[in-house]
């Protein structure tokens, strides 16, 4: 059984990533409109990842007997400064969730729950990642200042990228 505590903090968790979800669906849209098709879709992959990891901490927390609860949406952005101001926004995301997932970590420290310690260290890792990429793809719009021919360069490479599952990877 999992201990209140981190059941607390765990449905506050998904609540957040959930959010994270919403928000990168929301920058997707703004990338439609401005008609960049390979930012959209970059963006919709995150939207994809972002709702695994709420399905992922869901999962989790009914295995180990606990009561998931789900709560409101706040309201997302859905008005943004340009391209480069959506990817400033993304890595300030990226960073606050990295927080997140290091007090949610204490939390299973602090209660002796192994099990969720076990099962965060997935989130420890996967939050390097996100930073990682989201910091390389800012450092190039940086370079090119946002605009020119290279966004159209990069939004041909941005909507190559594939979503995988993590919750269906053995």
């Amino acid at each position: 059984m999992i201990k209140k505590e981190v059941l607390d903090a765990m449905n506050e968790q998904i609540n957040a990533e959930t959010y994270s979800a919403y928000m990168y669906l929301s920058m997707a849209a703004y990338f439609e409109n401005m008609g960049l098709s390979g930012f959209a879709h970059w963006m919709k992959v995150q939207y994809q990842e972002e709702s695994a990891h709420s399905i992922k901490f869901f999962n989790y927390v009914a295995s180990r007997g606990g009561k998931v609860l789900l709560k409101a949406i706040e309201q997302v952005p859905v008005d943004f400064d340009g391209i480069v101001d959506v990817y400033e926004k993304t890595l300030a995301h990226e960073n606050h969730v990295t927080s997140l997932i290091n007090n949610l970590m204490n939390v299973a420290i602090a209660a002796s729950d192994h099990a969720s310690q076990n099962f965060l260290m997935w989130f420890v890792d996967e939050q390097v990642e996100e930073e990682a990429n989201v910091e390389k793809i800012l450092s190039t719009l940086k370079l090119i200042n946002g605009q020119g021919n290279g966004i159209f360069m990069m939004d041909r490479e941005l909507g190559q990228r594939v979503f995988v599952d993590p919750n269906t990877v053995a």
